[in-house]
């Protein structure tokens, strides 16, 4: 499917916030879907997953998660300063304005002519995989995919000391599906095992697990694993399009083998 790309100013509490936006270029209604980046922002590889989405049917708004701090259009280099530099960010920013960011962002998709009614999702890496299972607490956001999300089982979220994200597992209405690569120091097999065992209390959700490290899916550097990437893009896809046509299976957990 071809598709449209653009760059889109909205504003939060008086900031502006950037964000990339890919929708498919054939006219009609498509689901929703804000697309959170790790915490180098919109970089080469979050472009170009933000696109690739787009094209199975979806519009994808990726916005910049430190547009508080960085001028817009800042990509922050994979290096080590730059992962200081996002690290420390992330730090300065309180829990509150990211979930102000994603209640904006989701108001842009809500209007755009181009999504359909009542069909919003999320997603997101690493801190952007965090910051999706906290778009899933809006009851209007209908299916969230986590890819390796950093925090979700000790807390740990911006400035913030406790973002307390599993506590409010129970405010999640839609469906999630959760990734992990088994090999990720950041989420160890006992981070997994308590998220699992929050979200069991009633939330509707799957599990997958792949033999790969943190960020697996970012296609620079060492830890890029293309066979479990194009795999996992698949997961979201097929997760997506179940939730969207309301034809996911009644169990409330999926484990995949």
């Amino acid at each position: 499917m071809l598709i449209t790309t653009e760059y889109v100013d909205t504003h939060v509490d008086g900031s502006p916030m950037r964000m990339f936006v890919a929708a498919p270029r054939a006219e009609g209604k498509y689901p929703g879907i804000v697309f959170y980046s790790d915490i180098f922002q919109l970089t080469g590889p979050m472009l170009r997953v933000t696109m690739r989405l787009a094209g199975y049917g979806f519009v994808v708004a990726a916005p910049e998660i430190y547009h508080r701090i960085e001028p817009p259009g800042t990509a922050i280099p994979f290096d080590d300063a730059g992962r200081t530099r996002g690290l420390d960010n992330a730090a300065k920013t309180p829990v509150a304005h990211f979930d102000a960011d994603c209640r904006a962002a989701l108001d842009y998709l809500s209007d755009h002519k181009r999504v359909a009614e009542g069909k919003l999702g999320a997603g997101g890496f690493c801190i952007g995989g965090h910051l999706s299972f906290r778009a899933a607490f809006q009851p209007r956001v209908r299916a969230t995919v986590c890819f390796y999300g950093t925090g979700i089982h000790n807390g740990k979220l911006g400035r913030d000391k406790d973002a307390r994200s599993l506590e409010r597992a129970g405010d999640i209405k839609g469906e999630l599906l959760m990734i992990f690569g088994t090999s990720d120091p950041h989420v160890p097999e006992e981070g997994r095992e308590k998220i699992k065992a929050a979200l069991e209390s009633g939330t509707r959700f799957a599990f997958k697990l792949y033999p790969a490290e943190h960020a697996f899916m970012r296609d620079e550097g060492s830890r890029y694993d293309p066979e479990a990437t194009d795999l996992a893009f698949g997961d979201m896809i097929e997760f997506f399009r179940r939730a969207f046509e309301e034809t996911m299976s009644d169990e409330l957990c999926v484990e995949f083998a």
